[in-house]
């Protein structure tokens, strides 16, 4: 018996209102088209792992060394995710599967390099880094001496800024990587900055970790001393986060996302990350990742060839940031009229954006979902059609057919 597959039915006896709110949900992703870069599809069987009886185990602590009796299967399944982990991504010594999220793999591995009240730099978030890289309304910019470096003219990295900044602020750990940055970064580069000063290198893959682990995008492993990412992005996983480590930094690492900022592990969760770090050993999950990026080229194409902006220029991974300053929109307003014709988007700052963080002057796409629900040339070009349409007033209600025999022809995979 799928107990997945049961639960909601159960769930509509015991709990109907619960029920029925999930049931909007099931209905929402199914008629609507997400090109928010930070979300996917998982698979029916990361959902069923993700919804299993483990969830009750309480396991403390690591495989083989847990505060609680009765974890051998939960030692099993976190060893199996690690070890899949590990050979996923080729090179890496060390993995942690236990952070819950992105956000406590960053605060664990700086708390566990630069310690409290230690010095870090990381990207600014309106240049396309992200909250946890040091930003002053998050934890890692009140618990951390943070400075941000930023992007050049054209919205790349500004290689010779991060130095300047690191060489002013001697940081003990420098971080790389972004939120809604639409280039390859050059690790290499940064390990060799973080040596000229001492520190240490985190590469921050949420985004792009999936077309990393498939090889079609440059890797930081082996290079940077320490790795995180979420597992629900374009790795297409469930939610939680993850860490890889040199095995010389490793018992550090753990010692900081347990005991340090965690107690129990989700290993209902862990178990989806086994599951989808399995699935991404295949050879159709490389193929996906290719098509992913490939999709995301040619929607910067057609945007910009009907005359919108793209901070950068383009892409090599699987986000586009459109750059809305020279229309009579905002972010804020496309993403709404996004919504009432099926579409999914996210607003989004842009560097040197002059508008506040809820209404921005960008607007964030990513196709990691729409790869997943089948989608290649032909319906990328339907869908920048549409959006170029919505950004110059179009109404959105007569997009919403469209979208809607798109969501049909594709439907979300089981």
């Amino acid at each position: 018996m799928n107990t997945a597959d049961n639960a909601p039915s159960i769930l509509r006896q015991k709990d109907p209102e619960v029920a029925t709110w999930l049931q909007r949900e099931d209905k929402r992703q199914a008629t609507t088209l997400t090109l928010i870069a930070s979300e996917n599809h998982c698979s029916a069987a990361v959902r069923e792992a993700s919804a299993s009886r483990i969830t009750d185990k309480y396991a403390e602590g690591y495989p083989g060394k847990r505060y609680y009796g009765g974890c051998e299967v939960a030692d099993g399944v976190e060893e199996l995710a690690r070890q899949r982990a590990m050979q996923l991504f080729a090179g890496a010594e060390d993995a942690n599967v236990q952070p819950h999220s992105g956000t406590t793999a960053n605060l664990s591995a700086l708390l566990a390099l630069a310690g409290a009240g230690g010095r870090i730099v990381g990207m600014m978030l309106k240049a396309g880094g992200h909250l946890s890289h040091g930003h002053d309304k998050s934890h890692t910019g009140m618990v951390f001496q943070a400075k941000q470096y930023g992007v050049d003219g054209t919205g790349r990295i500004d290689l010779d800024e991060v130095r300047k900044v690191c060489k002013e602020h001697q940081p003990k750990v420098l971080i790389a990587g972004g939120s809604s940055y639409a280039r390859n970064i050059d690790y290499a580069a940064f390990a060799a900055i973080a040596k000229e000063v001492g520190a240490l290198l985190l590469a921050d893959i949420a985004h792009p970790a999936g077309l990393i682990a498939a090889g079609v995008i440059p890797s930081p492993v082996g290079i940077a001393d320490v790795v995180t990412m979420t597992t629900h992005k374009t790795l297409r996983g469930p939610r939680g986060g993850m860490i890889l480590a040199k095995k010389e930094i490793a018992k550090q690492i753990n010692s900081s996302v347990f005991p340090g900022s965690q107690g129990g592990p989700l290993v209902q969760q862990i178990a989806g990350k086994a599951v989808a770090f399995g699935e991404a050993l295949r050879p159709e999950f490389k193929a996906y990742q290719q098509q992913v990026k490939a999709n995301a080229a040619f929607l910067a194409e057609r945007l910009m060839a009907a005359g919108l902006d793209l901070v950068t220029g383009g892409t090599d991974n699987h986000i586009v940031l459109v750059d809305l300053r020279k229309t009579d929109v905002t972010g804020a307003q496309v993403e709404e009229r996004a919504l009432a014709a099926g579409l999914s988007v996210n607003k989004n700052a842009v560097p040197g954006d002059p508008r506040p963080p809820m209404v921005t002057s960008g607007l964030r796409l990513g196709t990691a979902a729409v790869t997943t629900r089948g989608f290649g040339r032909d319906q990328i070009a339907t869908i920048a059609d549409v959006i170029v349409g919505l950004v110059r007033g179009g109404d959105a209600e007569r997009f919403r057919a469209t979208i809607q025999g798109l969501c049909e022809a594709f439907p979300l995979p089981r």
